[in-house]
């Protein structure tokens, strides 16, 4: 019989398979028919009598590209990709060959990005996007497949500003405190593809777009900035942000030159009828993968929420209280006072954390519902972020999983009254993409054990902590059993959070 910590790294690798690019889009796309060939694109028929053509941006394109092709054979005339520096090497030495091109590609790839940065190779591969839609007909079809990352991948500032100039106003921004949502909206506003400008360029070819989505909430205008979507943002949205963070008198000449001409409304959504949106991989659907495969292994399974967020000291804390209630629950405590303590301080941190769509109350009542000693399982996606003070190696998720290992321990502390339920948990949390921070691990797991067990070793968590360090504390256990290591995924739809709780 497996482990609980098996059974934890079972679902995360189910949740990333389900949204590997080739699986992805095989559901997504089919093409149909020998006389007068369709493809269908989820339900939807779009003749292919004319001229089909490919272009692509995002971490996980490459092997959306691959599958594509070979989905669409000698329908496909030309393609372009855009995808990062040195992923090619990368998913060879992983073994992951189907997610490469053939020898005798139609698709030109173009590798650029240097760490998640807009460089003049992502200019390169920009500009040629832009030549190959800006010379489309109606006859034509544009297949565009978009992913995470693409941001970066598909730099064109609209003339005459140069990439620098809008590069460091992105970084003066970000380093006066704005979130990711107004650096889009700046980045959009200041750009010649992205807040659907590359769907205007390939104006009147049907534009069709299948999209990974590793943004909270599946927005199609904030997905690697929206090329093909119409902005819900105006220009006055861009002034309002400059002049939130007191930028409007230090503008480069070329920007106020682009935002004085600017037309001052969004652009109107007839003007996107042409195009087809489609968002075929998410963090929702992995969890939903996740969760059958939970069910499959006898445990009752609730999904928390798609849309974790917040600063991960906090979400961690949030954790330890579902943890804490869970454990209860098994003990038969759930009801007392402690149980409503628990509950009290749940509630309190959703709250503070606004993660969106999330009814605590509502989740809180179902879980109550579930009854002594069953095998639980809690699954839940989303994004933290961290504030870094140390210079250690860690990850988001290191860094999770390492705070929620602290609050337990701590808490176990405290509660010297209440007995010992004779269960076993585990807290698991990754990213999807393999990848958690510059470390090889996609994150780590951890038990209520795990810091009385570093304590005997004489490592001191804490000092790990505000050293944001959690790779290295995580490291010092025999053969790194604690870390997720899954190598390259090809894929990316944010994190993947576990919380599995059974009898011994």
């Amino acid at each position: 019989s497996m482990s609980i910590r098996e059974h934890a790294l079972a679902l995360f690798r189910s949740a990333v398979g389900t949204v590997r690019p080739a699986p992805m889009l095989k559901r997504a796309l089919k093409l149909q028919g020998d006389g007068a060939p369709q493809l269908l694109v989820k339900g939807q028929a779009f003749p292919v009598k004319r001229n089909l053509y490919l272009v692509g941006f995002g971490k996980a394109v490459l092997g959306m590209a691959a599958a594509a092709e070979e989905i669409l054979g000698d329908h496909l005339i030309q393609g372009i990709i855009n995808v990062p520096l040195g992923i090619q090497e990368s998913l060879q030495q992983a073994g992951l060959q189907d997610m490469l091109l053939k020898p005798h590609s139609k698709i030109q790839v173009i590798e650029g990005a240097k760490n998640n940065l807009p460089d003049p190779e992502a200019l390169r591969g920009a500009a040629a996007i832009q030549q190959l839609a800006e010379g489309l007909t109606a006859d034509d079809l544009l297949l565009v497949l978009i992913s995470g990352g693409g941001s970066a991948l598909l730099p064109a500032p609209i003339p005459p500003i140069l990439l620098e100039e809008k590069e460091k106003l992105t970084k003066m921004l970000a380093s006066r405190g704005a979130a990711i949502q107004e650096l889009n909206t700046v980045r959009k506003t200041l750009s010649l593809l992205k807040g659907g400008g590359l769907a205007r360029l390939a104006y009147p070819a049907q534009v069709v777009s299948l999209i990974l989505s590793d943004v909270i909430g599946d927005p199609l205008d904030i997905i690697a900035s929206g090329p093909t979507a119409a902005s819900s943002h105006s220009i006055q949205d861009c002034l309002q942000i400059l002049t939130k963070y007191n930028l409007l008198r230090s503008l480069p000449k070329s920007v106020e030159a682009v935002l004085s001409r600017s037309p001052t409304k969004p652009t109107a959504p007839e003007d996107y009828s042409h195009v087809c949106n489609v968002i075929i991989g998410s963090n929702t659907l992995a969890l939903d993968e996740a969760k059958r495969q939970a069910e499959g292994l006898g445990y009752t399974t609730l999904i928390l929420s798609a849309a974790v967020r917040g600063e991960v000291s906090q979400v961690a804390m949030l954790y330890c209280q579902l943890i804490r209630l869970l454990h209860l629950g098994f003990t038969g405590l759930g009801e007392g006072p402690l149980g409503d303590g628990v509950r009290g301080n749940l509630l309190q941190l959703a709250a503070e954390l606004e993660i969106p769509g999330l009814d605590l109350a509502e989740f809180l009542q179902v879980l109550r519902g579930l009854g002594p000693k069953r095998p639980v399982c809690i699954l839940a996606g989303g994004e933290t972020t961290v504030q870094l003070q140390g210079t250690g190696k860690g990850g988001r998720n290191q860094e999770l999983a390492l705070r929620v290992a602290l609050g337990l321990h701590r808490a176990r502390a405290m509660e010297t009254s209440s007995p010992p339920g004779r269960c076993e948990i585990i807290f698991l949390s990754g990213g999807t993409d393999g990848q958690d921070g510059p470390t090889e691990a996609a994150g780590a797991s951890c038990s209520p054990e795990l810091v009385g067990e570093a304590l005997q070793e004489g490592l001191d968590v804490e000092a790990f902590l505000s050293s944001n360090d959690s790779y290295t504390f995580f490291s010092q256990f025999q053969d790194g059993h604690h870390l997720l290591v899954t190598g390259l995924t090809g894929t990316n739809v944010m994190d993947i959070q576990a919380i599995l709780i059974r009898a011994t």
